[in-house]
C-alpha cells in the first residue's frame, strides 16, 4: 500500500500543509491529537487552529484518517470479480493517465508561449523607452 504521503507533490510554500497533513493522516486519529495538545502547550493558538481544523474537517469524530484516505485510493484498483470489467476499467485509467499527461504537457507550453510573448512585450517596450545616447544618435544619422 503506497503511503498517504506519498501522494502528496514535494516543494513549493504550499505543499508543506498538505504534507503535514498526510503525515498526521498517516499516523491517525492519535498523531492529530499529540499534534493539538503541543500546540496548545506551546503556542495556544496553534493548538486552537488545529483544534477548529479537526472539528471542520470531521477528523474528531470520524473514523480514522489514514483507514478513510487509503480506502479511498485502493477503491480504483480492487478486483471487481469481472474480468472484461477489470480489463476495460483498467485500459480507461490508463487512457485517462495519457489524457491527463497530455494536457499538463500542453498548459507547461501555454504557459511558456505566454511567457515568451511578455518578454518580447517587454524587450520591445525597454528598446522603445531607452534614453537616447551619444552612440545611439551616431548610428541613426
Amino acid at each position: 500500500m503506497i503511503p498517504a504521503s506519498a501522494s502528496v507533490r514535494t516543494g513549493g510554500i504550499t505543499s508543506w500543509p498538505a504534507r503535514a497533513e498526510a503525515w498526521l493522516d498517516d499516523r491517525g486519529k492519535p498523531a492529530w491529537i499529540a499534534a493539538m495538545v503541543l500546540g496548545f502547550i506551546f503556542v495556544w493558538p496553534v493548538g486552537l487552529a488545529i483544534l477548529a481544523y479537526m472539528i471542520w474537517s470531521k477528523r474528531m469524530f470520524s473514523r480514522s484518517c489514514k483507514m478513510k484516505r487509503s480506502m479511498g485510493r485502493s477503491a480504483a484498483w480492487n478486483s471487481s470479480g469481472n474480468s472484461a470489467f477489470d480489463a476495460y476499467k483498467s485500459e480507461t485509467l490508463r487512457r485517462l493517465e495519457e489524457e491527463q499527461m497530455a494536457f499538463e504537457s500542453f498548459l507547461q507550453r501555454l504557459r511558456e508561449a505566454k511567457d515568451k510573448s511578455e518578454f518580447d512585450a517587454f524587450m520591445e517596450d525597454r528598446a522603445r523607452n531607452r534614453p537616447a545616447t551619444p552612440e545611439t544618435q551616431r548610428e541613426d544619422a
